[in-house]
């Protein structure tokens, strides 16, 4: 398996990651393309520089023969505070220490302009739907701090020339690579306050704070902004596990720089791409939320109703466990497995749908078999067929039971008789056909 590991030691930023996948192998001719095929006008400009030490791509977003931020919002070299400029504030912040860009917020662009800027660019399908998740986790942070609907979200630093080169350039070399799980280590955030049109506000930022729910954080170094709102939604948009460095051989490496050279300290972030090791006899791992509470005071159809809620809503898997509570009642243990990304979400339907008071959550490594759906042709009908399989020995199959519910009422047919017609086919080497053929 494929992994990609960021360590983001002193924060993440669009220019630093594509500094790091430059450096990590992807081809600076690939990311020019890329922007070129934006139709904005950009160019992208590597170069190595050297930050304590460690040499690193710089790659810098060119509008025309202009710095693309310069062009759209006349910084100063000596910005105190982030790495690529790409706040994404919906209102008009115009950062007051050394700038001259209080009217500059004209020149960005709403999420539905940059919706469809994406969506008609001759971008490959992979690179366009990273591009387009990054901009909707943007959006959903921006709607949500400032109590608006998300279309009415309106981009200005995120909107302009370079962020959008920045983010969809990104997506591009993140899709080259084609890794098969991303991990990252804690972020460090930074630490001190922004100054904006309407004061001061703590590091992180409100929007990039809302991103980073969920993440772990921590603030060291040079005081100032580490991570940005595109630095943040990178990493949610590749959805990052943040559960320890992974077992893995690293074939490629990267270093990609900020903006800033603070003394004695690195600003770059590292990108390490490489294949996991596992020994054959093992199994997969990974690493789920349990979430757990005992209630006898709620009816069965409100529990019901609740857990089917929690599976609609990304739960993996949940249980319904009959229980003494204390006093002899008769009770119920309710248990959500989820990923960890998905156990605030999850954590607060419960308490809202159920009568629960408290709950238990804890952190669980979890073995599973390698996994695939297949379909094969029987005479009921096409049925879906879930593999099993360890050290590619299959050690179970199991057919779909909707599939099977459904051909047995089309067929008035006993729908154990569906599931044994489905296992004859795969036994039989019946024509298999990926899952998503299927009608």
């Amino acid at each position: 398996m494929k992994v990609g590991y960021l360590e983001c030691f002193a924060g993440l930023s669009g220019d630093m990651m594509l500094g790091a996948l430059i450096d990590a192998g992807v081809p600076a001719a690939l990311l020019n393309e890329t922007a070129a095929a934006l139709g904005i006008g950009a160019s992208l400009k590597l170069h190595a520089v050297d930050r304590s030490g460690i040499r690193a791509a710089k790659v810098d977003v060119y509008a025309g023969e202009e710095l693309a931020e310069h062009a759209s919002r006349a910084h100063s070299h000596d910005h105190p505070h982030d790495h690529d400029h790409d706040h994404a504030h919906s209102h008009d912040h115009s950062h007051s220490h050394d700038h001259a860009h209080s009217h500059s917020h004209a020149h960005g662009r709403t999420w539905k302009q940059i919706r469809a800027l994406l969506e008609t660019a001759p971008l490959p399908e992979p690179a366009r739907r990273l591009a387009l998740d990054t901009f909707a986790l943007l959006a959903g942070a921006e709607a949500k701090i400032h109590g608006m609907a998300i279309e009415d979200v309106h981009f200005h630093e995120v909107g302009n020339v370079d962020t959008i080169t920045d983010i969809v350039c990104a997506a591009a070399g993140l899709a080259w690579l084609d890794v098969d799980a991303w991990y990252a280590a804690p972020v460090n955030v930074g630490s001190g306050f922004v100054q904006c049109a309407h004061g001061q506000f703590p590091v992180p930022a409100p929007a990039t704070a809302e991103l980073l729910r969920g993440v772990p954080v921590y603030s060291a170094g040079p005081a100032g902004e580490a991570i940005t709102p595109t630095g943040a939604a990178l990493l949610r948009a590749l959805g990052c596990r943040f559960e320890g460095k992974p077992v893995f051989a690293a074939q490629l490496v990267g270093y990609g720089a900020g903006t800033r050279n603070p003394k004695d300290f690195p600003n770059v972030v590292r990108l390490s791409i490489g294949e996991a090791r596992q020994a054959a006899t093992s199994f997969a791992t990974d690493t789920v939320t349990v979430l757990e509470c005992a209630i006898d005071d709620a009816s069965p159809q409100v529990l019901a109703h609740a857990l089917e809620l929690a599976l609609e809503h990304g739960a993996l898997d949940t249980l319904a466990i009959p229980a003494t509570m204390k006093k002899g009642r008769p009770g119920t243990l309710l248990t959500v497995l989820c990923r960890p990304e998905h156990a605030d979400a999850l954590a607060e339907l419960l308490f809202r749908e159920t009568t629960t008071l408290g709950m238990r959550r804890r952190q669980e490594q979890r073995l599973i078999l390698d996994r695939q759906m297949v379909t094969v042709e029987t005479r009921f009908g096409r049925i879906r067929v879930k593999l099993a399989s360890h050290a590619g020995e299959r050690l179970n199959a199991m057919p779909e039971y909707e599939d099977c519910r459904r051909a047995a009422r089309e067929h008035a047919a006993p729908i154990q008789q569906v599931m044994q017609a489905a296992l004859a086919a795969l036994s039989e080497a019946a024509p298999v056909r990926p899952m998503e053929e299927t009608a």
